[in-house]
């Protein structure tokens, strides 16, 4: 694959682990950077963490695992148009959610203010916590060894909702482009699956999305395309559109970005004035435009934040239980209190449950 990179990529060459690892004989570092993501633990549990709507109370809505499985897809098909490398990009894009807690981001706003006066919370730098310590299948260490790149990448992963601090990673400097095109393609695919499971549960109609122009962008394309259809099969379209026309205007931008920059070496990305992946002006701003209504109109919709605050007190009740009596944790956690705290060791208990598990352990405990 080496050969194909662009020399702005990172090079399979390049890979390096905090442990050293014998090369394999016919895979990349990266493609086993994917396949310790895909094989871990925290990967499976995405499967019942929120998304938006509750998982699994209706068969059709998104959850955790289907998100990162879009974002994987979207990043690595425009890796592969940019030349980057396609098998960190799927690696960063199938790790970049693994430290998000239960009930979405209103479990993670509840565990950042459990844990501001004891080490703080935040989904990226567990994420990175996740890969580093809290997966332990090798017995001579722990964590999974990912690689440098991987690992920068996940601490270094930014949207709209998450702007981390690097820690080990210097700050004057951005992530590789395999990461910033993972944060892009995040972006693209929550506003694309967040609209259309809102459409699906009939929470917003496509009329109130009319005067969106991004919205009208997909509508009228779709529209053109398959002509006088059925209203469903046209939203269903105009849904699938608007990824289309947001990784195909990412692809255009980040191409005349780095045609402007000219790099010659993945530090040349590292190092460049701003951020090489993105969106063009025009429509940055409708994105903006339409993940403003979706905040307005579904995040914060009464029936969301009636579930987020159920969510807060589920996560609030059950950590206070467990600080107040440690005997509730399992003991592979209680056995690292001592090294880590009562605090960090509650919340990366509760940081690690499905929705499901974490419903059911402040029923058994709280009642």
């Amino acid at each position: 694959m080496s050969g194909s990179l662009a020399p702005y990529a990172v090079a399979d060459s390049d890979a390096a682990r905090r442990h050293a690892e014998p090369p394999h004989p016919w895979r990349s570092a990266f493609q086993i950077d994917r396949e310790r993501v895909l094989h871990c633990t925290a990967f499976r549990r995405l499967d019942y963490k929120t998304q938006v709507f509750v998982p699994h109370e209706h068969d059709h809505f998104r959850t955790r695992l289907t998100h990162t499985l879009e974002v994987a897809q979207l990043a690595r098909a425009v890796g592969r148009a940019l030349r980057a490398n396609e098998d960190l990009t799927e690696a960063v894009a199938l790790a970049h959610d693994l430290g998000h807690p239960p009930f979405g981001h209103a479990g993670e706003y509840e565990l950042a203010e459990l844990m501001a006066d004891h080490g703080r919370f935040e989904h990226n730098r567990q994420s990175l916590r996740v890969v580093d310590y809290l997966e332990h299948p090798f017995p001579a260490f722990r964590g999974l060894n990912l690689t440098d790149a991987a690992r920068e990448c996940i601490a270094r992963h930014q949207s709209r909702y998450d702007s981390p601090e690097p820690d080990e990673f210097d700050a004057d400097t951005h992530a590789p482009l395999e990461g910033q095109l993972v944060d892009a393609c995040d972006e693209i695919a929550y506003t694309a699956h967040d609209l259309e499971d809102a459409l699906t549960a009939e929470w917003i109609t496509p009329d109130d999305l009319a005067h969106l122009d991004l919205w009208r962008r997909a509508w009228e394309s779709a529209r053109d395309e398959h002509g006088d259809v059925r209203a469903i099969h046209l939203r269903i379209q105009a849904c699938k559109k608007v990824p289309e026309i947001l990784a195909g205007d990412l692809l255009a931008a980040t191409r005349q970005a780095l045609e402007v920059l000219r790099p010659g070496s993945t530090d040349d990305i590292r190092r460049a004035p701003r951020r090489c992946a993105g969106f063009s002006q025009e429509t940055a701003e409708q994105l903006d435009r339409m993940q403003r209504y979706l905040l307005e109109n579904v995040y914060h919709d009464p029936r969301s934040t009636a579930e987020s605050e159920r969510g807060r007190r589920i996560v609030r009740e059950l950590f206070r239980a467990y600080i107040a009596d440690p005997s509730l944790l399992p003991r592979r956690y209680r056995e690292r209190i001592e090294k880590d705290s009562l605090q960090r060791v509650a919340c990366d208990y509760i940081a690690g449950m499905t929705d499901r598990f974490c419903t059911a352990e402040h029923k058994r405990i709280c009642g």
